[in-house]
């Protein structure tokens, strides 16, 4: 049962909005659990790679500027689990070291409006080897407002004009959260879309992802010629729709475009903006546009309207880089704010090859193909497209059975190329506030495979991080390849653990007896 309310709302004022917040304040690290906020598709280490091979195409093009002495900050906005930042950190220093080439120093920034997020970053031990290397810092950030950002480690503020550098902005999943307004073209003229808010009966008793799950909008139309007055700061791109648009209802990205500006004014040579979002920046796709419904996933996401983002910075100079064709999972934009954008050929030419050519909607696309197909898949493609996302560990917990599966057919070549991605992914796993036991997997494919050494390395490791819940078997296959590796004390101890928890296995009596 629902009570109706009749206060009407600008759309951007709406009490979804503050539900929002209250959502992601309340759930802190907990929102990404069992997925409940999609991350995979703006976070996994492919999509990463792409955004760490732009921001060292800006390194490079900043050196051959002559501006390869101050640092060049990456602020992300809205970081939330932590996983992109990471991968993006991890690449990105790779692909320094691999250079061997001159470029500025960097420093990556993750913010978000929920406090929890920040202190459980700052603990996260996949990140500690950054912070201790300079590369990383943290600030509690609202988009919304703030014009200031305070870092967390170094404890100094980032006030206007204070970078020297182009300012990079990371903004995945951010634009589309975040508060917009609602407007409607009819007859040439623009109206607000306000909206009323039906709550259920039980309000109050309800958690915030189950309030929005229960609330009910409807939309009126209101007449709102100040959107066409001349000291609009929008009016061009509002002209536009005015122009081309009937019947269409748009929503305008006001509070992220004033983020952008407030961003900007941080630094002297303008900014770079790196976004991945459910956008359009076509304006075909906004036209006849129905009023927007919610998508639900623990908070709530709209549709961000790129195109917006684009008109207003290209009339001030800037380069928008987005693809020429129709996106179908995830639009990944590049927007070039600096003088003479067209000089920055390596920012430029990475985004061409990382996105425009084959970019993370591409990869998207083809792994909820491979998804579907997993069982009936050969061990060659799927090491291939495993190789393709960057050895990532969703990717292989899912696909472990499969591979198991293979391994009696599976030859030599094809043993040591699974062992060198199982050791590349441990290398870059990013422990998620659900944990896996990643340790686990690794450690009995490798077992099955006959890599003793390197099974009982994965097993231990599992052992130690999972105590109160070790799997038997862990311990038996622990005891036969420190067996196999003639550690007899160590076989002896694993194979007398195994017997405590399964006491009648015939087997693990037989082991036994031999050191007996």
């Amino acid at each position: 049962m629902t009570v109706n309310h009749t206060q009407r709302y600008r759309f951007s004022e709406a009490p979804i909005w503050h539900i929002q917040r209250e959502y992601f304040e309340e759930e802190g690290m907990k929102a990404w659990n069992n997925d409940q906020v999609p991350q995979y598709i703006t976070s996994n280490p492919m999509i990463a790679a792409a955004y760490a091979e732009m921001i060292f195409g800006l390194l490079q093009d900043r050196a051959n500027k002559g501006s390869g002495s101050e640092p060049v900050l990456i602020v992300e906005l809205g970081a939330g689990a932590g996983r992109l930042a990471y991968h993006v950190l991890h690449e990105l220093c790779q692909l320094r070291d691999y250079a061997g080439i001159a470029l500025p120093p960097f420093r990556y920034i993750m913010t978000d409006l929920a406090m929890k997020n920040v202190l459980a970053w700052q603990e996260h031990p996949a990140l500690q080897a950054f912070i201790a290397e300079g590369l990383l810092d943290f600030a509690r950030f609202d988009a919304v407002h703030d014009t200031e950002i305070s870092l967390a480690v170094s404890g100094t503020t980032i006030r206007e004009q204070d970078l020297e550098q182009p300012l990079v902005i990371v903004a995945n999943y951010f634009f589309d959260s975040i508060p917009q307004e609602l407007i409607y073209i009819g007859d040439g003229q623009i109206f607000e879309a306000d909206v009323f808010v039906e709550y259920p009966e039980n309000r109050d008793a309800l958690k915030p992802a189950e309030l929005l799950d229960q609330i009910a909008l409807h939309y009126e139309h209101r007449r709102a010629p100040e959107y066409e007055q001349a000291d609009y700061p929008y009016r061009d791109v509002i002209a536009v729709y005015q122009e081309q648009l009937e019947d269409s209802h748009i929503l305008f990205p006001a509070a992220g475009l004033t983020c952008l500006e407030r961003l900007n004014r941080l630094s002297q040579a303008g900014f770079l903006l790196i976004t991945a979002d459910k956008g359009d920046h076509l304006l075909d796709n906004w036209k006849f546009a129905e009023p927007p419904e919610l998508f639900l996933h623990g908070s709530f996401s709209l549709t961000a309207n790129y195109h917006a983002i684009q008109h207003v910075f290209e009339q001030r100079g800037a380069q928008a880089l987005f693809p020429p064709h129709h996106y179908k999972n995830i639009n990944v934009g590049c927007i070039l704010h600096m003088d003479q954008p067209m000089a920055y050929s390596n920012t430029r030419l990475a985004y061409r090859r990382f996105v425009e050519r084959f970019g993370p909607d591409e990869f998207f696309s083809m792994k909820m193909w491979v998804d579907r197909h997993l069982a009936t898949m050969e061990l060659q493609p799927l090491l291939s497209f495993w190789r393709l996302g960057g050895y990532d560990a969703e990717f292989f917990i899912q696909s472990t059975k499969q591979i198991a599966s293979l391994l009696p057919d599976a030859n030599d070549e094809e043993m040591q190329d699974l062992l060198r991605g199982i050791q590349l992914m441990w290398s870059s796993y990013y422990v998620m506030e659900q944990r896996y036991d990643l340790a686990l997997d690794a450690g009995l494919l490798l077992f099955e495979m006959e890599m003793y050494e390197e099974s009982k390395h994965f097993l231990e490791i599992s052992v130690q991080q999972e105590q109160d819940e070790v799997v038997s078997t862990v311990f038996y296959c622990l005891a036969i390849s420190c067996f196999e590796l003639e550690l007899d004390e160590q076989a002896l101890s694993y194979i007398q653990q195994f017997l405590e928890l399964e006491p009648g296995h015939e087997e693990a009596l037989a082991l036994l007896g031999r050191f007996e």
